[in-house]
């Protein structure tokens, strides 16, 4: 069926339930001579007469009113349709699928997704921690967290958590009094370092800045994991030097079980983004969580 068949259909039902071409187009939103010819049409496709005319009333013919009987279900059906369809566009619930790196699982999503959750209990979540870049639409994800050197351009990226971090290095005072306490970066060469291996086999140089000068180091790895809690048990237990995020030591450097070196080679860095694809139609659960990061990022 042709668009316009569609609408002669739905104009005669609108003259069959109004009784009059003027009260059609007056709820319809449409001129009345419209609605006359749309009707003028269709009669002439199915080569019958569906309505009576007479300067004072309209009427259905016994053919139209044939018609109208085995329309009505139909289209009624259509609406009911696309009126659930419309409630679940508007609807806030489903399942928010995001990809976020460890670090972000721990220090950040815990201050945030449990109020988003409990603002909007249709909504479900499911994270996924890994520190690689991927393919957010591609693997199912409706969208990731990252820090802005990995964000692909084409994406929109939303600010989430706090807008400054660092990264920190850390020991513990143990070690430090058998090792002694290195005072400038390059002396990590001869430390014993406890490191992050990505799951794809990588372990980046740990880099300084200071006084625009930029080093970077790899002092060899006494343990070489992509478990944070396990670097942390490290750290503490003495094993040697780690360098993280900020928010992942800064309990323990509270508490005095790990002590910060290095801190004036320490240069703030912009915290992380939500990002996504930039297509049309987001999934309401997605679309009330950058709601809700925007209203956060205002507070």
């Amino acid at each position: 069926m042709r668009d316009s068949e569609l609408q002669d259909l739905l104009a005669f039902m609108a003259v069959s339930r109004a009784r009059s071409f003027r009260g059609a187009g007056a709820t319809q939103g449409v001129a009345a001579s419209s609605l006359s010819a749309a009707v003028r049409r269709l009669e002439e496709r199915l080569g019958v007469r569906l309505f009576n005319r007479t300067t004072r009333s309209v009427a259905l013919t016994d053919a139209g009113a044939r018609l109208m009987e085995r329309l009505a279900p139909a289209l009624d059906g259509v609406a009911t349709a696309l009126n659930g369809l419309n409630e679940d566009r508007d609807a806030v619930r489903g399942t928010l699928r995001l990809n976020v790196p460890h670090a972000v699982a721990r220090m950040v999503l815990p201050a945030l997704l449990p109020r988003f959750l409990a603002l909007h209990p249709g909504i479900d979540a499911e994270v996924t921690a890994e520190d690689g870049f991927v393919d957010v639409l591609g693997q199912g994800f409706d969208a990731g967290v990252r820090y802005d050197e990995r964000l692909e351009q084409d994406m929109i990226a939303v600010p989430i958590g706090p807008r400054s971090d660092r990264f920190v290095t850390v020991a513990a005072p143990a070690y430090l009094d058998r090792h002694g306490t290195p005072a400038h970066p390059e002396e990590l060469v001869r430390h014993a370092a406890i490191r992050h291996r990505f799951l794809h086999g990588v372990s980046l140089a740990w880099e300084y800045e200071r006084d625009g000068r930029v080093l970077k180091i790899a002092p060899p790895p006494r343990l070489l994991t992509n478990s944070l809690e396990l670097q942390r048990a490290a750290v503490v237990d003495g094993l040697g030097v780690a360098m993280s995020f900020e928010g992942f030591y800064r309990d323990l450097i509270d508490t005095g079980q790990v002590v910060e070196i290095l801190a004036d080679w320490s240069t703030p860095f912009t915290g992380a983004f939500l990002y996504y694809s930039g297509r049309r139609y987001l999934p309401a659960p997605l679309r009330a969580f950058v709601d809700f990061l925007r209203v956060e990022a205002k507070s």
